[in-house]
């Protein structure tokens, strides 16, 4: 898809497509009325603006659309398509031994029931052993920075899934 054709979409077709990449309504319902973008520079920037913009609810919803590591279900219901990018980019996991699964799987565990949502980890690129480190270190946040480290990380995925609806 073009930048073009994105700016094409009748509005909740535009939607659908961005909540691909970020499953915050507000975020998608915004990029979606920030149309048309002249260029892909310019979506890439609106999309970080808005995100700056988003509340922590906003965030928890866009957290919801993804699967914990290691898992393939997110808690709300995701696209098939959001589904297979899900699976790419844990891919890593493939690989990974039955000790890191186990301790990815408790540490998710902990993690949730400190902070009230998942381990967000923009994962592409990344071994599970790695992913196991940040997990590790990130759990010894305090609340309100964990928030700011996961909405980091949801804004890297959501840029390589922008990328990645642009490519098909």
């Amino acid at each position: 898809m073009t930048v073009e054709q994105l700016n094409e979409l009748l509005a909740r077709e535009a939607e659908a497509e961005f909540l691909k990449c970020c499953g915050s309504r507000a975020w998608a319902t915004a990029m979606t009325e920030s149309r048309p973008f002249p260029s892909v520079e310019s979506l890439f920037a609106k999309a970080d603006e808005i995100s700056a913009s988003l509340t922590n609810e906003d965030w928890l919803e866009a957290f919801r659309a993804h699967p914990k590591i290691g898992e393939k279900k997110a808690v709300t219901a995701q696209t098939q398509q959001e589904q297979s990018w899900s699976s790419q980019e844990q891919s890593a996991m493939h690989s990974a031994s039955t000790d890191t699964v186990a301790r990815l799987a408790r540490g998710n565990q902990d993690y949730e029931a400190k902070f009230g949502f998942i381990f967000i980890v923009c994962a592409s690129g990344k071994s599970p052993d790695e992913m196991l480190a940040i997990l590790d270190d990130r759990l010894s946040n305090d609340a309100q920075t964990e928030l700011k480290a996961a909405a980091q990380e949801q804004q890297k995925i959501t840029r390589l899934r922008l990328e990645k609806l642009l490519s098909q």
